[in-house]
């Protein structure tokens, strides 16, 4: 644990620390930002703490009813908006979605660009400590459904990994999460939760993880997936 006075990361956390400096958009995913793309800028606060269960991380769970991914869990983010940093957006969005303190988080990394191209999205994650907790709950519920602190000894557990398959037949990393482990964390976040736990090496790749198709609520208003090829080395044995 960090020292009295101390408003640095806790020892359980330098090896997400140490392994920001290190972490590719080749260790993440399959996409980043064209040279010549004009993709719309985001950012999301990917923000570990220690909440009554022990350490955890700050997610969302989209309004069910929202024209575009209803039901998503995500991290906390949005658009960045004109003369803001990334750092200052994801922070911004987490106080409007949860109503978090900024100034009890202390930002420690900004990882690589990824590239959402459905959305045509350009995301920045930025990694933070909650330093001073504050409560959190739902500020608009036409925006979040849900507001979770998930323990990450949870999200390590290996009986809590699926596998979900889209009806594009898309198949990615997965996780049960809420207290009846019924709330499927899927997609982007779930991808850069799985990749960077692996690179820390918290985790490894489940075999065999139970294989789950979206929830029709789910795919409301889905943008169309297209044919991009994957423009990074992700999956090649380079490390």
């Amino acid at each position: 644990m960090t020292g009295p006075g101390d408003d640095g990361p806790p020892d359980w956390l330098l090896p997400v620390v140490e392994a920001a400096t290190r972490i590719t958009v080749h260790d993440l995913t399959r996409f980043m930002p064209p040279e010549d793309s004009d993709a719309r800028l985001g950012a999301v606060l990917m923000l570990f703490g220690e909440g009554p269960d022990g350490p955890d991380l700050l997610l969302t769970e989209r309004a069910h009813h929202m024209r575009s991914h209803p039901g998503q869990v995500s991290f906390p983010g949005g658009s960045i908006d004109p003369g803001e940093t990334p750092r200052q957006a994801a922070l911004r969005e987490a106080q409007e979605e949860t109503g978090l303190d900024p100034g009890g988080v202390h930002v420690f990394a900004e990882l690589p660009q990824l590239w959402l191209p459905p959305s045509n999205f350009a995301v920045t994650p930025i990694l933070g400590w909650w330093r001073e907790p504050t409560e959190v709950t739902v500020v608009d519920p036409d925006e979040v459904h849900e507001v979770y602190r998930v323990p990450i000894s949870e999200l390590v557990d290996p009986t809590h990994r699926i596998a979900v398959r889209h009806p594009s037949g898309w198949v990615g990393p997965g996780f049960l999460i809420g207290e009846a482990k019924d709330v499927i964390l899927w997609g982007f976040t779930a991808g850069i939760i799985a990749r960077l736990f692996d690179f820390v090496g918290w985790t490894s790749e489940v075999e065999d993880a139970p294989l789950r198709d979206l929830p029709d609520y789910m795919l409301q208003g889905e943008p169309t997936r297209s044919d991009i090829r994957p423009n990074t080395r992700f999956g090649e044995e380079s490390r």
